[in-house]
């Protein structure tokens, strides 16, 4: 089957949406799938993109093209607004039409976030021209994106009482602020967390910690995606100054992206912002305020909620019913947990699952299973909330496409029950196809594409694979690499790779699947004689079926390795 891997967008996610391509294109299993690479750009083009191009470090190193850059900065092709008709580079790809889809790809694996990405936009389009694609449907996507809507939706599912105030831009008036902070602080308390209603992976969230006018106004600011700059500091900055400053505002995980807006005039890259900031402020001006193309209309604030974070994916059997996985509780290691922190090494640590009580675990998985019934989510969502100290759960934040680098939590979950990562991405598509032939659109097309599939997953799961050991050492860089190997040889589809770890005690074990998802080989080695948590069992357990379809039968014990056969390997 020919799987069309879509990653980038116009949105503020799109490197994100570049790993999860990334993880895609080299995790599929070969034996099943052709990955076909499709980058989707900030104009929202489609292209058929060279295949080499997946190594690179991050999109602005292929895109635009050399040829393309005017100078230094290293900015996304919406500052040169003036190659959106101009055709594409032979050394980037070729530029697709939608209604060529179906000659280049019979399944669509999205791999987008955010606006456009993951609200219905792209789904739509594709059910227009009868592509399959991963992930919910367009109801699903609609409730996914709106964090407002979220909220409200959630609250009449389990009826949480989270407090919370919607702020629209037209109300943001600078007069104002003192009295809003006030009334805010009065109704939802201190911490306040305020967050962009329409983005994900942390952009657009900001918490106001102490009682500072001026930390609520940037945080506000920040999430309507607006900086305000004034001539003193901007006039104290010399030329290579400005040019830093400048790059930031172009780097979206830290600024607010071009092109951006001020004083009625649209700014498209760094160099003529520079040129702008001088001429206005040269001419007498004090303070101006600069404001994403893209930004909200509105910002939600919410009480701060105090407990145990925790995020929890839920994915279908077969026949529509969820199956909530085991929900990982994440344990921050900084302040608070932006874009940045969510993405830096170091800045977290999860554990699989909540350090709670099991009948806890098991009511968490209960009512994430409710929400996702209810909000019209399909295939799969990871929905994040807290546990509070007095043991309520609330929830926000459901996440229909969820970030997918081999380490992300949908991963670590599915692995739980057994599926390796090409496991759980061959269950993506699958399940995907299961669910657009529910739609009751293209209906027969559908069924002989998923009755070819199992077909070939069936056959493929039969197949007598010789084992091949990953021996690795007791060390964090020799556990990475043997993750890494371990995933590209079950994406390979050849052998049956056999993870075998020479541990600190002098033993060799050989290690389940869900060993080679943890973070550090010390959480691997503390779970070398641990009895398995009672909810993995449990979860496992009615997962069976689901789990024997993709994987056959799975063994979650730990096992002691000859250790000739392992030095010997």
């Amino acid at each position: 089957m020919r799987i069309g891997i879509f990653f980038g967008g116009p949105s503020r996610e799109r490197e994100i949406s570049f790993a999860g391509g990334k993880t895609a294109f080299e995790y599929l299993d070969k034996t099943l799938f052709e990955p076909i690479p499709v980058f989707v750009d900030s104009f929202g083009r489609f292209i058929l993109l060279e295949k080499e191009l997946m190594y690179s470090t991050d999109i602005r190193e292929f895109y635009p093209s050399k040829n393309d850059k005017q100078d230094s900065f290293k900015v996304y092709i919406e500052s040169y607004p003036e190659l959106a008709d101009e055709p594409i580079p032979a050394e980037i790809g070729t530029l697709l039409a939608p209604d060529q889809f179906k000659s280049h790809f019979d399944f669509v694996f999205l791999a987008m976030h955010g606006p456009d990405c993951e609200d219905g936009a792209i789904q739509g389009l594709l059910e227009w021209f009868k592509i399959p694609y991963s992930g919910p449907g367009l109801m699903g996507s609609a409730v996914g994106i709106d964090k407002i809507l979220q909220n409200e939706m959630i609250a009449l599912i389990n009826g949480q009482q989270k407090k919370s105030w919607t702020l629209r831009y037209d109300q943001w008036i600078p007069e104002e602020y003192p009295i809003l902070f006030q009334v805010l602080k009065k109704h939802l308390g201190l911490p306040l967390v305020i967050k962009a209603p329409h983005q994900g992976s942390s952009i657009g969230v900001a918490i106001v910690k102490d009682d500072s006018l001026d930390e609520f106004v940037s945080a506000v600011n920040q999430c309507f995606f607006q900086v305000g700059l004034d001539a003193v500091t901007w006039n104290a900055l010399g030329a290579s100054e400005k040019r830093g400053w400048a790059q930031k505002v172009a780097n979206l995980d830290e600024g607010i992206g071009f092109p951006v807006v001020m004083a009625g005039q649209t700014i498209y890259h760094p160099a003529k912002l520079i040129e702008t900031l001088d001429a206005y402020f040269s001419n007498g001006n004090e303070h101006t305020f600069l404001s994403s193309s893209n930004s909200e209309d509105q910002v939600l604030i919410e009480e701060f909620v105090n407990g145990q974070e925790f995020s929890c994916g839920c994915i279908q059997f077969d026949d529509g019913r969820p199956l909530a996985l085991p929900p990982s509780e994440v344990i921050k290691l900084v302040q608070v947990f932006d874009f940045n922190a969510k993405y830096k090494p170091g800045a977290s640590r999860k554990r699989i699952p909540v350090d709670a009580s099991l009948e806890k675990n098991q009511e968490i998985q209960q009512v994430i299973a409710a929400v996702f019934e209810q909000l019209g989510i399909n295939v799969c969502v990871r929905i994040d909330g807290f546990l509070t100290p007095e043991g309520i759960i609330v929830l926000h934040d459901p996440n229909t496409i969820p970030g997918m680098s081999p380490t992300s939590f949908i991963f670590k979950q599915m692995a739980e029950i057994g599926l390796n990562v090409t496991q759980a991405l061959t269950y993506l598509v699958r399940q995907s196809i299961r669910e657009r032939i529910r739609s009751g659109k293209n209906t027969w097309q559908l069924r002989n594409l998923l009755d070819s599939l199992d077909e070939s997953i069936s056959a493929s799961k039969n197949k007598i694979k010789p084992a091949e050991l990953i021996v690795f050492e007791s060390n964090d860089e020799d556990y990475a690499a043997a993750r890494l190997s371990y995933g590209r040889l079950n994406a390979a589809g050849e052998v049956t790779p056999v993870p075998i770890l020479h541990a600190s005690d002098g033993k060799f074990y050989k290690l389940t699947n869900p060993l080679m998802f943890k973070e550090y080989v010390a959480d691997v080695e503390a779970l070398l004689s641990a009895e398995r948590h009672p909810l993995l069992t449990e979860t496992s357990e009615r997962a069976a079926a689901t789990t024997a379809f993709y994987a056959g039968k799975v063994n979650f014990g730990i096992s002691v390795y000859n250790a000739l056969e392992a030095v010997e390997a």
